[in-house]
């Protein structure tokens, strides 16, 4: 479980847009698969099931976001956030770019895009995370890689 941490927080990232928000939904997710470890079964993939945990539990803090009336903080918040490894100015600004075009999108293609794209699941790995068709995912997919290579290509041109 430790070593799905970084993928755990970019998957969190992506859903929350807000670094802090964020490291609360890791830690939520790992407190909930701790508590129900009996429930994973042998022969299932680690990463998916605690991607699937992660993703209900967002369901379930953006729920309650809505009916306590809580505001997430604005977008421009997260527009500096870059990653250290990064090695150049040029590259930083690509990385941010496509960051704020992805956080731009509706949530069902920032998931889709998050889980395939960022961090490297097989379409039905996803699908089954987001407990979706595959068909479903393809269209998110399209849809939100399409908006953010316009996006991408707007902020260049």
């Amino acid at each position: 479980m430790i070593e799905l941490l970084p993928r755990l927080r970019r998957l969190a990232r992506a859903l929350a847009r807000d670094g802090a928000d964020a490291d609360d939904l890791v830690q939520t997710a790992v407190e909930k698969a701790l508590e129900r470890r009996d429930q994973w079964r042998e022969g299932t993939r680690l990463d998916s099931w605690m991607f699937r945990i992660m993703k209900n539990a967002w369901i379930d803090e953006a729920r309650a976001r809505t009916r306590k009336g809580r505001v997430v903080m604005p977008e421009e918040h997260g527009e500096r956030v870059a990653d250290a490894s990064v090695a150049s100015m040029e590259e930083r600004l690509e990385a941010g770019a496509a960051q704020r075009a992805i956080a731009g999108l509706p949530e069902d293609q920032r998931l889709a895009v998050a889980l395939v794209l960022v961090d490297g699941l097989s379409y039905k790995e996803a699908a089954e995370v987001l407990e979706i068709p595959m068909g479903t995912l393809t269209s998110r997919l399209v849809r939100g890689r399409t908006a953010v290579l316009a996006q991408i290509g707007g902020a260049e041109g």
